[in-house]
């Protein structure tokens, strides 16, 4: 027998079905939603993404080349690995620099203003202990840097930033110095505390010891060439850079080649009966007078004219045009 419901379970029912049509129905709203992101207009992101891709691509470069040169500089295997590019404000990095720190500003020509380069404790106390012969383990201590360890890392620093001058020279041609060291980064004002500033962050590896290489530059430092920081112009730059890196090669290349050099001092057409019976004291009427320039010959080509003459004890020829390719004349 089919069980008959009250009333009060069928509002029940009634209710539950009523409840679930809303909620399905806030859920197809909500879907509108999901590409809604927070968005702070206090701290604006004032470099695009494709500028920010176009800074990973230099400091991804700059990484590679970096950790080739401290390779060899330690004598030891150093992996460099870029792991962000972040947009904020200048006060949160500043707080998020450990003290006491290995700090550099420096300055980036033809831009204006000072950037950051920061080791942390643990690269730089390892980079000076290999430095030093040891096996570049970090010393687990909080102190700051003596006066021959700075010398040491002045010297590594500024490898570091002769190498960043050459990935940068893709989209500028730059002059990089440092400028001031410090060991509390509290005391590093370049900046007013909300401004931004484009922060990039390496990992660094290296026998025992590992450790974190900051870079920060300014947007205001940026601002005059974030307009060449396009995909189009890091790729237009690359071919630029790769035809003069290939004519620059070949160049270089062809200084070591040796080449034959001769000259052809006149051209003379006779018979074979005329050959034969030339004797000895006969004279030869050629074709040339004594003031016409002579060929020179490079691997049996033609390239130079040239006059005749004797250079101290030696015969020799002063060239006097470039011809290329052509008949011998």
């Amino acid at each position: 027998m089919a069980q008959i419901l009250s009333q009060d379970e069928i509002d029940a029912l009634l209710t539950t079905v009523s409840s679930g049509e809303e909620a399905e129905e806030k859920k197809d709203e909500l879907q509108g939603y999901k590409s809604i992101v927070a968005y702070d207009f206090k701290h604006p992101n004032r470099v695009s993404k494709d500028q920010i891709r176009t800074l990973e691509n230099i400091h991804d470069n700059f990484g590679g080349h970096l950790g080739s040169v401290v390779s060899g500089l330690f004598r030891a295997l150093v992996d460099i690995e870029l792991m962000s590019v972040d947009q904020i404000t200048y006060s949160e990095l500043i707080m998020s620099l450990v003290s006491p720190s290995c700090s550099y500003t420096f300055s980036i020509a033809p831009m204006e203003g000072l950037c950051i380069l920061d080791y942390n404790p643990g690269l730089s106390f390892g980079f000076v202990e290999r430095m030093f012969g040891g096996i570049g383990k970090p010393i687990e201590t909080e102190r700051e840097l003596t006066g021959l360890e700075r010398v040491v890392m002045n010297r590594i620093t500024n490898r570091v930033l002769s190498e960043l001058g050459k990935a940068w020279a893709r989209i500028i041609s730059v002059t990089l110095k440092v400028a001031s060291f410090e060991t509390n980064p509290q005391f590093i004002q370049i900046l007013p505390p909300g401004e931004t500033v484009i922060v990039i962050t390496f990992q660094i590896k290296m026998l025992e010891s590992a450790g974190i290489l900051t870079i920060c530059y300014p947007y205001v430092t940026l601002e005059s060439v974030v307009t060449k920081l396009s995909g189009q112009s890091w790729i237009d730059a690359a071919k630029t850079k790769t035809s003069e890196e290939d004519f620059n090669i070949n160049v270089n290349n062809l200084y070591e080649v040796r080449a034959v050099v001769s000259s052809i001092l006149a051209n003379l057409e006779i018979t074979v009966r005329e050959f034969l019976e030339i004797k000895v004291g006969d004279v030869v009427a050629l074709e040339k007078r004594v003031d016409d320039p002579v060929s020179i010959l490079v691997e049996g080509r033609p390239k130079f004219l040239a006059r005749p003459g004797i250079v101290g004890k030696k015969r020799g020829f002063e060239v006097t045009e470039f011809i290329g390719e052509g008949p011998v004349r």
